[in-house]
């Protein structure tokens, strides 16, 4: 219970933080900002509640956790039902606070009337490679050959740059459960829209897994960091 609860804040403080940013101050701190708010609310909660739960508040993230036999199906299932729920519940706040979804609530998605107008293939190949490229982060900051204590940032910037970079293409997902809450409430375009938020950070996040699954890169990274660690106990 402690791991669903932290799993259902965290998520709920990503999107309440994350699309926050967007929805009432995104005139004032434009991209940057938005991309800063998605990364530093990500990064506090990994110090937060990442002791209790792992911090993943993303699917694709427990996803990937499960795939490396990290986690079983059963955990992974709970840890899902956590995050939808609070992700809905973030964007509820979202909505009470707003008061209205007239301007939207951060959602996700492509097309001539979002973002900068970018086709669904250019919007399904950046949140698949993305989220590819995240859950790898996340994967090798939180291996046992990882530098202790520095996971959260290594995290936390990795999900700002993503931002900096796809804001205009998608709104950046990369996180099902956090295209999930604001579409619900939204409607129309957002909701009809929603698949391929599922569809492309699962697809990143297997891909990401199988390089950690069948040590394709676990190997080059433990090898050098075994010469790095051998050449400085021979100089010492």
């Amino acid at each position: 219970m402690s791991r669903f609860l932290a799993e259902f804040i965290g998520t709920l403080v990503l999107v309440l933080f994350g699309c926050g940013a967007a929805v009432l101050g995104g005139e004032e701190v434009g991209q940057l900002g938005i991309a800063l708010a998605f990364g530093f609310a990500l990064l506090a909660m990994v110090y937060t509640i990442g002791p209790i739960s792992g911090c993943h508040v993303n699917p694709a993230v427990s996803l990937a956790m499960f795939l490396t036999g990290r986690m079983s199906a059963r955990d992974m299932s709970l840890y899902w039902i956590a995050q939808f729920t609070g992700a809905l519940a973030g964007a509820a706040l979202l909505l009470g606070i707003a008061g209205t979804t007239a301007g939207g609530l951060g959602q996700n998605g492509w097309g001539p009337d979002y973002g900068g107008g970018y086709p669904l293939g250019a919007a399904f190949l950046f949140e698949t490679v993305m989220t590819a490229l995240f859950v790898t982060v996340i994967l090798a900051s939180t291996s046992d050959w990882a530098v202790t204590g520095f996971a959260g940032l290594a995290i936390g910037i990795a999900l700002a740059v993503i931002h900096i970079v796809g804001i205009h293409v998608t709104g950046v997902s990369v996180n099902p459960a956090r295209s999930f809450g604001p579409a619900v409430l939204v409607g129309g375009q957002a909701l009809q829209q929603l698949w391929l938020f599922f569809v492309a950070p699962a697809l990143g996040a297997g891909i990401g897994a199988l390089l950690f699954r069948y040590r394709l890169l676990t190997t080059v990274v433990k090898s050098k960091v075994e010469r790095i660690d051998s050449s400085a106990a021979h100089h010492a």
